[in-house]
């Protein structure tokens, strides 16, 4: 499906728009979803666990803190999302292999790239309210993202005719 975030805003002006600091890195150039929330910090234990699981119609938003020192995405973790029908990731931190994530079918938006993976301590949690970039993501509410931005609404919205 295709969503437009500026014609979205227009049609619903109460939707949460997400602060610009967001690169779009995936093979999707629009997706949206309802939230599964992933807290965690330069460990993407959770991530690698919740890619297994079944994803139609689901985006992952995963709060990294923001940290620029690992990434919590790879190639291997979104083609497995992809796999599994994950719509998309919002990665509130870093991701690497972006050429081989720029070719999968699978929304990834992320602050940048770096090359270093992260430890896998365990360490994380999943479908918890997490807050970053000026707005409050609440899992079950939904989440837009194109390369306009990146938008949040408590309840679903309707894709592009």
């Amino acid at each position: 499906m295709k969503y437009v975030t500026p014609d979205l805003c227009d049609e619903y002006p109460d939707v949460s728009v997400v602060d610009p600091i967001f690169n779009n890195y995936g093979g999707r150039e629009s997706f949206g979803g309802e939230i599964v929330t992933v807290k965690c910090f330069e460990d993407n234990s959770v991530v690698k666990s919740l890619v297994d699981e079944p994803g139609q119609g689901k985006v992952m938003v995963v709060d990294g803190g923001g940290s620029l020192r690992a990434a919590l995405l790879g190639d291997m973790l979104a083609e497995k999302a992809a796999r599994n029908g994950w719509e998309g990731i919002i990665v509130y931190g870093c991701i690497r292999d972006v050429d081989v994530i720029m070719d999968t079918e699978l929304g990834v938006q992320a602050l940048a790239t770096h090359p270093r993976k992260t430890d896998k301590r365990g360490i994380g949690d999943k479908n918890v309210v997490v807050t970053f970039a000026g707005v409050t993501f609440k899992p079950g509410h939904f989440v837009y993202a194109d390369n306009n931005g990146i938008i949040v609404s408590e309840t679903a919205l309707p894709a592009a005719e």
